[in-house]
């Protein structure tokens, strides 16, 4: 019995390394990456000129989400062209640093925990800070951030002042300290004892304006809208950010990092302008002309949203603050930025303009059930035999660059949040001003279909929609492939739709990435 529990941890603890590491060995054969482009070209050439077009208003639709499509693989491909480069690092510089541990209303214990770990980092000479925000947010227990930090020996800035939410909140901590690096940490992101030792090495480099460190959730395996949350991020802070190295990209993401309080000056602080202000002054240090890094080590662990209102709140304040960069601050069209960098900023902001390209997709055979209208007119396998070695080359490529870490679920939770983004990206055109919102740190309980009701419809409209088509047409080609394609939407809205169902938050769906396959296998032999 107790060889066997020793047996149980030592897998958990094995599986919890491999949590922290898996997603982080990326690499594809180039070849396989130029093949892949090469198909995707063929592909999209071939439904543009080739094929005979049916109804134009839906053919033109498609070319329009295939344009995007193929933004969207090819700076794929380019960024994960080459994910081993890495800044030079220079292990004597060990300047003093000033950390910042923004608050704004967390519980007492979660902050107590990253302090305490911030007051154990294995370095020479740093000093913390609590920035509490809580007074001029109006939370409830500010008073206690005080006293805890008395407590533990550290300082405290409340401020009194309001403005700039949490950038404010920064730059206000900036003007009453003076190190020349600082670091920033979220209340809930406790930092490894290594964490300066692994990043501030790379500031022997004059012109290194930041370094950022990965996002990872510890909480990920709660249920399914925190494993959802952490799947989507893992291949952002995977392949695409190790990726975005050798073209000193590094997008500053606002927790578990380090900047050089002299590139901070010069671009005058955080940036109070936008929700996304981390997004957006790593934009303009880059401008600048700093340098960048980011470190493929979990170094710090954090808290993912654990319900849907609070993951949908976090979404749509990243869309809507990285459109910003878009829509007010015309990026392209400016000096200070190179080449790579503006198509590296570019892509990262196009994601969140996909709601709209999703959307259309997941009409087309929606149209065809009720009309039967198609935007092309061809034999199914013609068309199937240019697609099918594109996609399954897409999928591998996907796949090998992340260490098979992607899953279907973190494929649904992109899809699926459509409607987000485009709430987000109208907001952007209008200009409509968006508050700040920090994310909750404990699971709200409720239910919270009212958010996913877009996806419930969808369902229902294909259920109702092939049964006209099938009546018209019988089960021919067309209703086939068709009814293959609106299986597959509806089973991405489906998953998504499922993590709003308050019995479903309980525990997380199963996932096919590689660790699940693992902690399975494990279960299976322990039990």
């Amino acid at each position: 019995m107790r060889a066997a529990k020793s047996y149980v941890l030592m897998t958990q603890s094995q599986t919890q390394k491999d949590d922290r590491k898996d997603f982080l060995a990326t690499g594809t054969s180039r070849s396989a990456i130029i093949i892949n482009g090469a198909l995707a070209a063929i592909y999209f050439f071939a439904i543009l000129f080739f094929f005979k077009r049916g109804d134009m208003t839906m053919f033109w639709i498609l070319i329009a989400g295939e344009v995007f499509h193929l933004w969207q693989l090819f700076t794929y491909l380019y960024t994960v062209w080459d994910t081993r480069y890495m800044p030079h690092f220079d292990p004597t510089c060990e300047p003093a640093v000033d950390i910042f541990v923004t608050v704004c209303g967390e519980p007492v214990e979660i902050v107590e925990q990253t302090v305490r770990a911030i007051k154990g980092l294995d370095y020479s000479s740093f000093r913390v800070y609590i920035l509490n925000d809580g007074y001029v947010a109006n939370k409830p227990g500010w008073q206690d951030i005080e006293s805890m930090a008395a407590r533990l020996g550290v300082d405290c800035i409340t401020r009194k002042a309001p403005g700039g939410a949490k950038a404010g909140n920064i730059n206000n901590g900036l003007r009453l300290t003076a190190s020349p690096l600082v670091a920033v940490f979220d209340a809930d992101h406790v930092p490894h004892r290594d964490f300066l030792k692994k990043t501030v090495g790379y500031f022997g480099d004059p012109k290194m304006g930041f370094v950022q460190s990965p996002q990872f959730y510890k909480n990920h395996a709660k249920n399914a809208v925190t494993a959802g949350a952490w799947e989507q991020q893992a291949l952002f802070f995977g392949a695409i950010c190790m990726g975005k190295n050798r073209l000193n990209a590094a997008t500053m993401c606002g927790t578990n990092m380090v900047i050089r309080r002299s590139a901070l000056e010069e671009v005058g602080g955080i940036c109070e302008e936008s929700i996304a202000e981390d997004f957006v002054t790593g934009m303009f240090i880059h401008q600048r002309g700093w340098k960048s890094c980011y470190v493929p080590e979990v170094l710090a662990e954090g808290l993912a949203p654990e319900d849907f209102l609070s993951y949908t709140k976090q979404q749509f304040r990243w869309a809507r603050g990285s459109l910003d960069v878009l829509f007010r601050y015309n990026f392209l069209f400016k000096r200070g930025l190179s080449g790579a960098q503006k198509i590296q900023y570019l892509s990262s902001v196009s994601y969140f303009l996909s709601g709209f390209v999703v959307l259309m997709n997941a009409a087309i055979p929606l149209v065809f059930f009720f009309f039967g209208v198609t935007p092309l007119q061809i034999s199914t396998m013609l068309l199937a035999a240019i697609f099918l070695p594109y996609i399954f080359l897409t999928i591998y490529v996907l796949q090998s660059s992340t260490n098979y870490s992607y899953s279907f679920r973190s494929l649904a939770f992109s899809m699926a949040g459509f409607n987000i983004h485009i709430s987000a990206m109208l907001a952007g055109i209008m200009g409509k001003k968006s508050s700040f919102s920090v994310t909750s740190k404990k699971q709200l309980s409720g239910n919270f279909a009212n958010l996913v009701m877009p996806h419930f419809g969808y369902v229902t409209l294909c259920l109702v929609g092939l049964a006209v088509a099938i009546t018209r047409d019988g089960l021919s080609a067309s209703v086939m492939s068709n009814a293959a394609w609106a299986i597959l939407n509806a089973s991405v809205f489906g998953q998504y739709a499922a993590a709003a169902m308050p019995e479903r938050a309980i525990k997380a769906a199963p996932s096919f990435s590689r660790t699940s396959r693992k902690e399975t296998a494990r279960s299976a032999v322990t039990s």
